[in-house]
């Protein structure tokens, strides 16, 4: 039975990762793995054919345990659905607020921020408002905001082609460093492996070595020699428009809020997130752009509107994926130390005595976020490792798996929203951007271990 479960698993993960070649949205094979992975748990643990491990790491079997097992069984179903609620409730709150900046077209005010015609001064202020921006409102958003940006200043799209690849690179080393950057990060803070301050600390510097170091050597390519004609007039009067900037710097004041939040109050982050969704869905009941302020067309600022555009596909595919993973997490599958343990701690020991250094294994991770999807990767690294909080492990995974994607078009959610928006070819990114891209992560992996494992000797 054991066997069943994990060829579900790894059924549904290949369906994921060949998503484009399906033309099958993998929101599908997540859904259905989740819940064909906890119905044979269910099968299998009544019938008395394995065990459970609760989440105070207790083996348990129906057979010998009764309603108590049974109670048990229900209860780690619970928490497990509670945790992932958490990260989805945070992602929904964070996603409206964006929409409803988007809506009052806040975003639009950045653009009044360029005003180079240098190709590599224009690189540069694109690749660093992608950093900072994804950092604060997750790079997938980040990504979407900024080639928008770039389709109203660059009319030429083979130029366009470089600046919106390169975003792919600066957004993903930004987000890398933040509780709020990605989901992955996210889903580490979230659930007390990292803190914000310790996430900050130790990973941004890492992550700046990986946006500059591509940006440096890119600076210097042909593609961003010369000068460029910026159309810097259309659209200029979003900037002026009082409701746009108040939206745009409240909405990211009240998401930069949330780590503040928990902070002080010690409370889940969704719970911050509830409150700043709150704040900005109360000023923009009252506040929208001038030339409609008496008009009928309210609705169309309100955070029913942004609710509609909120892509439930994603939250739906987290939903999925993070559920199944608690399923392998939640099967007793062998014994370490005498002592019963599931199925991705199981894996982890075996990964472990393959390969010793653990570094390396991070690494490895990080290469094959650019492959496989990053999210499932984390979940399932959470429930392969027990170190502890702000440990050197944790922080290698948020800067490996948000790194690593960079080094194919399909290796991240911001690779692939640029790919949908622009058409980026696969080859065309592997050919002109990847090398970039992995040189920055090794380097900045180099940085990472530099500074960790020889300056400060942590553990």
């Amino acid at each position: 039975m054991e066997s069943i479960i994990i060829l579900i698993f790894v059924i549904g993960y290949l369906a994921i990762t060949l998503e484009h070649p399906l033309k099958l949205d993998k929101t599908v094979p997540a859904l259905i793995m989740a819940a064909l992975i906890w119905a044979v748990l269910a099968v299998g643990f009544h019938s008395g054919w394995f065990d459970i491990i609760d989440t105070h790491e207790n083996a348990f079997n129906f057979l010998s345990g009764g309603e108590i097992a049974e109670e048990g069984f229900e209860n780690t179903l619970l928490h497990h659905l509670g945790k992932t609620a958490e990260i989805l409730i945070f992602l929904i709150g964070a996603m409206t607020i964006v929409e409803i900046i988007d809506l009052h077209r806040g975003f639009e005010i950045l653009k009044g921020a360029v005003k180079t015609k240098s190709k590599r001064k224009l690189l540069w202020i694109i690749g660093i408002l992608a950093f900072v921006l994804s950092a604060i409102i997750d790079n997938l958003t980040a990504t979407i905001v900024l080639v928008t940006l770039l389709r109203k200043l660059i009319h030429k799209r083979e130029d366009r082609l470089w600046y919106a690849a390169l975003v792919v690179v600066a957004a993903n080393a930004g987000g890398a460093w933040s509780p709020i950057g990605d989901v992955t990060t996210t889903m580490l803070w979230i659930d007390d492996k990292v803190t914000a301050a310790g996430l900050i600390e130790f990973v941004i510097l890492p992550s700046i070595v990986c946006f500059v170091v591509p940006f440096f050597i890119a600076s210097y390519l042909k593609p961003f020699r010369g000068m460029i004609e910026v159309d810097s007039t259309e659209d200029s009067e979003a900037v002026r428009l009082l409701s746009s900037k108040t939206m745009l710097f409240l909405g990211l004041a009240m998401i930069v809020s949330v780590p503040v939040f928990k902070t002080l109050t010690h409370l889940p982050p969704y719970v911050g997130m509830m409150l700043a969704l709150g704040v900005v869905w109360l000023v923009s009941e009252y506040i929208h752009p001038e030339e409609d302020f008496t008009s009928e067309r309210r609705h169309l600022y309100s955070a029913h509107k942004a609710l509609s555009r909120i892509e439930i596909s994603s939250i739906l595919f987290f939903l999925g994926i993070l559920m199944a993973v608690a399923g392998l997490e939640s099967l007793v599958y062998g014994v370490v130390g005498g002592e019963e343990v599931g199925t991705l701690r199981y894996a982890a020991e075996k990964l472990d005595m393959a390969i010793p250094n653990q570094d390396i294994v991070v690494i490895l991770l990080g290469i094959f976020s650019a492959i496989i999807d990053n999210v499932p990767l984390v979940a399932a690294s959470m429930g392969m490792y027990e170190s502890p909080t702000d440990s050197v492990l944790w922080h290698f995974i948020a800067y490996s798996a948000g790194t690593g994607g960079s080094m194919l078009i399909i290796g991240s959610a911001a690779g692939v929203a640029a790919m949908g928006m622009e058409k980026i070819d696969f080859i065309w990114y592997l050919k002109k951007i990847t090398w970039l891209a992995f040189i920055g992560f090794i380097v900045g992996a180099g940085v990472f271990l530099l500074f960790e494992r020889v300056i400060f000797h942590h553990a």
